[in-house]
């Protein structure tokens, strides 16, 4: 029900309760019917059942079976590390998983423990948990507001409601209904669980408690709210089904071939030990086909990225992070403190008949009037500075003690020069504030409080120093002044003065008339200096942002245009328009809306799920309660540094300094950490395919195969691992933030990657079949020899040319990467230990092969690698 919009007796009658509370016969009753007030625990998934879900992917079980080869083949150590990556993996996904699920338990942390209330005219203290619909509940400053209600008492009550409205400061409320429908932001007459009592004292009647209340709401959309697979873990998935496939097909052919051969095959042969081998061999190509190493690499990369993120303030919570934040295509942030800088700062001030944006940087050149402007603007101030440097106050009245301090002038100065000798406290009824001085030997009572007030108050106006009779014409100007700023989104306040006489001791509101009009000042939240650049780089690199904000329609819109967010063409909307929206409607306006303002955390969802609809990576900034279900909905999720513990645990990254130029720089990170990933991949198919290429040449022309099992395993030990992580390692491409999002339907196999695959794989498999064939002109085993010196260098030296498929090398900068060097060096010495006189036998390289052969098989894999450097620069000038 819409409790807001009825007045608190109306309410009282709908909860069927009095003012003296409920009878503890009637609690019991509704405590039996709805339950106690918190968040209930859902049903969770066992931890083992979690474990063996992760199991499924397709990628584990393409291991697995690749583990089971090595098993087969006895080769033990590398299906141990498989293993354990696999466990590895997997235990990281159940920890995150279970991370994840802490959110809702943040959430019941925030709870109130205890609650005052009156029952049967009698005021207890009792546990929050047991309050029911209709209890009467009080509440003081520094209390949590332990369920929702409706206010019946009011004493300069201000409750902080950031963590469900994402609004900093605190919300007076009061008893009068509200007469139109409202955002929860607006609803003054209304109190909700888990806020914070921050000033004054009221009571109020509860109308919503455990699950029913807003913060229930959110749990309950927490626990619904999807968990999304990264594009890179989706791709992953369909090419790992694929890979497994077209491995075993390959592998049935080739043993087919195999057999064939030795069936139909002139020489006789014992044809069990041969088929026994022809079997082996065939496994030997699947080991050598499948990227045993590709998990853990993904792995590896991602955390690299994690290391470079947390440098531009960005801590991944959840490493598949790093990937998707590198795909975004949408960036839906907050504005206070993401966008801004969550500090009010005065922009203007307007004196006489002229508004002017800063005060002349040297005190003593200050008019009379700008002096006493800012004289005011301090002394009828309770904000300060305390011994840590912090300060304390109202957002508002800080912005005005830090306008004096930033022009020069100590505020502490001020109020020791001036005394305070009575006060009058702002209030909410009259929108003012006045405080008694002693100035120039004169008593003055100094006034400060909202523009339309203060001019109604006046009677006279300061101009160049002289006290003139307030005229139409000059009201006229100061309330387009005033409008003008509004306008702008600037927050308005108007000062003045009164003389009062020298035996006046006590003041009251009635000295507040006949004020001497001295000017107004006009402040906001400035956007942060670097924002303008990261929404024209984030414009630039594809990325869409879109702000999301609890603020105001106008003020959002007005910081959206300043800082280039909104474009000619795009649209404002509120939380209560989006409402109005069908889905549809919402459909053909998305791209159009720009800003959304007074949003709910239904809504938040809601535009989430419509990008995600048009198949578009959403990133969602928040940091409040009201944030956490739709941080956990997109694709990525990411937390203020200084937001709630709920939003925490539901976003997969934290912005530890809350700005959005870091955002930006990560998702460089994160499209950094996606290209390497895809290097890795292209380098590790392009030297399996120059592998099968060779063996399939060699079974279909009836050659002796060029590669021992024992070898194909060395090869991958060397080549799989430590060259690919180096490409990890890469730094970012020249255009990384040039280029729009990838597309989600992309393949990993995309844009040149496929290209770079099948050119180096061909190169080396030809490499490999010419070198074969030289040494068959010798020995069979002089071909052997030859074909696994070939593959295992030019697999090596694959490393320089797969560090970019659009610059070369030396275009890169042949020394930048200096793993790239340490694993190509590292290769070339476990090579090295084939050769040795000892090892000769084991991989079956006979004595002969000295050093000619050598450098006729090494000269063609630099000349495959060469030539792959060749058709890059002929690929990029076409």
């Amino acid at each position: 029900m819409d409790f807001y919009r009825n007045s608190s007796k109306d309410v009282l009658q709908q909860v069927n309760s009095s003012e003296n509370g409920l009878s503890p016969e009637e609690v019991k009753s509704r405590l039996e019917k709805d339950g106690y007030n918190e968040i209930k625990d859902k049903e969770k998934v066992p931890t083992w059942k979690l474990f063996l879900e992760t199991l499924k992917d397709s990628m584990v079980i393409v291991l697995l079976i690749a583990a089971g080869v090595q098993i087969l083949l006895g080769e033990m150590v590398e299906s141990v590390i498989i293993f354990i990556v696999i466990i590895l993996n997997s235990v990281i996904s159940v920890v995150q998983t279970r991370k994840a699920e802490s959110s809702l338990d943040a959430l019941r942390d925030m709870s109130a423990p205890e609650a005052k209330v009156l029952r049967d005219g009698t005021k207890q203290t009792i546990p929050a948990r047991e309050l029911v619909v209709g209890d009467i509940v009080s509440l003081e400053s520094g209390d949590f507001v332990p369920a929702d209600g409706r206010i019946l008492e009011s004493g300069s009550l201000k409750i902080n409601e950031g963590m469900l409205t994402g609004e900093s400061e605190a919300v007076e409320k009061t008893i009068e209904m509200v007469e139109d429908e409202a955002v929860l932001g607006d609803r003054r007459n209304m109190v909700y669980s888990s806020s914070l009592v921050v000033y004054g004292r009221g009571s109020f009647v509860v109308t919503g408690t455990g699950e029913k209340t807003e913060v229930g709401k959110i749990a309950d959309m927490l626990s619904t709210a999807e968990e999304k697979q990264t594009p890179l873990q989706r791709k992953l998935d369909v090419f790992s089904k694929k890979l497994g496939i077209g491995i075993l097909i390959l592998c049935a052919i080739i043993f087919a071939v195999e057999v064939g051969g030795i069936w139909f095959g002139e020489t006789e042969v014992d044809t069990t030990t041969a088929v026994l081998n022809a079997l082996m061999f065939a496994v030997a190509v699947a080991v050598a086909a499948i990227p045993e190493a590709l998990q853990s690499i993904v792995t590896i990369v991602m955390s690299v990225g994690t290391n470079k993120m947390a440098k531009q303030h960005a801590i991944i919570r959840k490493l598949p992070a790093v990937e998707t934040l590198g795909s975004t295509s949408v960036i839906c942030t907050d504005k206070t403190g993401t966008l801004t800088q969550n500090k009010m700062t005065v922009t203007n001030y307007y004196i006489g008949n002229e508004s002017k944006e800063k005060l002349p940087e040297d005190p003593d050149n200050w008019s009379e009037t700008e002096e006493l402007l800012v004289n005011i603007a301090v002394l009828c101030n309770d904000s300060y500075i305390n011994n840590e440097g912090k300060e304390v106050g109202d957002p508002t009245e800080v912005a005005l003690i830090n306008f004096a301090n930033t022009n020069n002038k100590d505020y502490d100065e001020i109020r020791e020069k001036f005394e305070r000798k009575e006060e009058l406290p702002f209030d909410s009824d009259r929108k003012l504030m006045s405080t008694v001085h002693k100035m120039d030997n004169q008593k003055l009572l100094l006034t400060k409080g909202g523009p339309d007030v203060m001019f109604d108050r006046a009677s006279y106006i300061l101009v160049d120093g002289e006290e003139k009779a307030l005229t139409e014409e000059d009201l006229d100007r100061l309330k387009k002044a005033n409008e003008d700023y509004s306008r702008q989104a600037l927050r308005v306040l108007a000062y003045g003065f009164k003389r009062l006489p020298e035996d006046k001791t006590n003041i009251n509101h009635e000295d507040e008339n006949d004020l001497v009009l001295v000017g107004l000042t006009a402040m906001m939240d400035p956007p942060r200096e670097a924002v303008y650049d990261s929404i024209k780089q984030s414009k630039k690199a594809g990325i869409r942002t879109v702000m999301i904000t609890g603020d105001h329609k106008t003020t959002a819109q007005a910081i959206g245009r300043e800082i280039g967010l909104m474009d000619e063409n795009d649209i404002a909307v509120t939380g209560r328009e989006l409402d109005a929206m069908s889905d549809q409607e919402l459909d053909e306006k998305l791209e159009q809306i720009s800003v959304y303002a007074r949003v709910s955390p239904e809504n938040k969802i809601r535009i989430v799920r419509a990008w995600q609809k048009k198949d578009r990576i959403t990133a969602m900034t928040g940091d409040g309660v009201n944030d956490a279900p739709a941080l956990k909905q997109a694709d990525i999720g990411i937390a203020m540094g200084s937001g709630t513990d709920v939003a925490k645990d539901s976003s997969a990254m934290i912005l530890t300094d809350d700005n959005f130029v870091s955002i930006v720089k990560a998702v460089g990170v994160g499209r950094t950490v996606f290209d390497n990933i895809k290097k890795a991949i292209s380098y590790l198919f392009a030297g399996n395919l120059g592998a099968i290429i060779a063996i399939l040449f060699a079974v279909f022309l009836g050659w002796t195969t060029p590669f021992t099992a024992l070898q194909l395993l060395f090869i991958n030990l060397v080549n799989d691992s430590l060259p690919a992580i180096a490409l990890g390692m890469e730094k970012e491409e020249p255009d990384v933030m040039e280029r729009k999002p990838r597309n989600i339907d992309e393949g990993i196999f995309s844009g040149r990657t496929l290209q770079a695959v099948i050119t180096r794989g061909v190169l080396i498999g030809v490499a490999v079949i010419i070198s074969h064939y030289i040494g068959l002109q010798h020995s069979p085993d002089m071909g052997v020899a030859m074909a696994f010196t070939t593959l295992i260098l030019s697999r090596t030296l694959q490393t320089f040319a797969a560090r970019s498929n659009t610059q070369t090398a030396i275009g890169a900068g042949f020394f930048s990467n200096k793993y790239v060097i340490g694993a190509v060096v590292i290769g070339f010495l476990l090579y090295s230990i084939t050769i040795l006189p000892f090892a000769r036998d084991v991989f079956e390289i006979p004595t002969t092969f000295g050093f000619n052969e050598w450098l006729v098989a090494t000269g063609l894999a630099l000349g495959a690698v060469i030539l792959m450097e060749i058709v890059k620069l002929i690929r990029n000038r076409v």
